[in-house]
């Protein structure tokens, strides 16, 4: 196992980069050296330690964040979520709604693709490399998708 503690500060370095705190970091870096360690016990076998444990942190994070906001998506339709019910007033409820209808035009021009990497990610909590698996494009595809769609979205929720 030298060729983990040989490692450790990258990966730490890794995940601090991608916005985790010195302490998620630590824990992530841990709990993916326990997986190794469980995979290895079990039989599996490592043609190349480093990248395989790189794949194994980076999704210890994405499991991480998936868990962390889990809590922020409702399985209710759209059609039947009101701003308005959650208490705001008359202006609060209209500027929300024209947000709505400006989130919904552009969501319109996205292509089918990008809508449905942006919801297997966003909405069903699968990660890049879940949805380029089953949609059988390339990681970075998934990557550009995102990036086009929360462009798109994050500029029109933005909008006065």
């Amino acid at each position: 196992m030298d060729w983990f503690a040989d490692h450790i500060h990258r990966l730490q370095r890794l995940l601090r980069r991608r916005g985790r705190t010195a302490e998620e970091a630590q824990d992530f870096v841990q709990e993916a050296f326990v997986r190794v360690i469980d995979y290895l016990s079990e039989g599996g076998e490592v043609r190349e330690p480093e990248k395989f444990l790189v794949r194994t942190v980076l999704n210890v994070a994405a499991n991480a964040q998936e868990r962390e906001h889990r809590d922020l998506y409702v399985n209710d339709p759209v059609e039947e979520l009101s701003i308005a019910e959650v208490g705001a007033g008359p202006d609060e409820a209209l500027a929300a709604e024209q947000c709505l209808d400006r989130l919904q035009a552009v969501w319109d021009t996205l292509g089918s693709r990008t809508q449905e990497v942006f919801h297997m990610h966003r909405v069903e909590g699968m990660s890049q490399q879940q949805i380029a698996q089953a949609l059988g494009i390339s990681v970075s595809a998934v990557e550009k998708c995102m990036a086009r769609a929360l462009i798109a979205l994050t500029a029109a929720a933005q909008e006065p």
